[in-house]
């Protein structure tokens, strides 16, 4: 699992490659996430062209970072989701849960927008 950050104005943009299977490497995410709120970045969005598949370990991280960035005021957003991972949010009710656009530009965009939650 390997983590790229981009700040775009307000917004931290975390690429992720590699497999959400759990892990010492997929509890990285969580702890990136409470550095940027640490570094008061509070809107993200997780890139997730590169993420091949994840596990329920894979979705339990993204839910724990979006709870601790929804406590803190802020929300996650998650995009060029790929169909496998697509499938599992569905499976897993999870769709009801994150936003999910078909690319960084228009998930930035949401936020630009003052989209409502």
């Amino acid at each position: 699992m390997k983590i790229k950050e981009k700040i775009i104005e307000d917004v931290a943009v975390l690429q992720l490659s590699g497999k959400l299977m759990g892990g010492p490497e997929t509890q990285e995410v969580h702890e990136h996430i409470k550095g940027l709120i640490a570094d008061n970045i509070q809107k993200v969005v997780i890139d997730l062209t590169k993420v091949k598949w994840m596990n329920s370990s894979g979705l339990g991280i993204l839910m724990a970072s979006y709870t601790t960035l929804k406590n803190k005021s802020g929300d996650l957003k998650l995009a060029n989701v790929t169909e496998k991972v697509n499938s599992l949010l569905i499976i897993t009710q999870l769709m009801t849960i994150f936003k999910t656009y078909d690319s960084v530009d228009r998930a930035l965009a949401s936020f630009r927008k003052g989209a409502k939650k």
